[in-house]
């Protein structure tokens, strides 16, 4: 696993476009797939994961744990 400095970390920030990343990364020596900047670049655009992501994450539904009817939210 890689580690960045926060200096790094700040740059890459205030990157506003997959481009921009793609170059910040080639500038410092860090491979970074186009795939992987575009989750970034969305990820700083505040992409909310909808619930069908949350499931996946989460390896399933979440509802039991609250009481919820499952097939309501599932």
């Amino acid at each position: 696993m890689m580690s960045f400095t926060k200096e790094q970390i700040a740059k890459a920030a205030g990157c506003k476009t997959t481009n921009e990343l793609l170059a910040l990364a080639k500038a410092e020596g860090i491979e970074l797939t186009k795939e992987d900047a575009e989750k970034y670049i969305a990820q700083l655009n505040g992409s909310a994961l909808n619930l069908e992501d949350i499931k996946n994450v989460a390896g399933g539904c979440f509802a039991n744990l609250c009481g919820a009817d499952a097939s309501a939210v599932c």
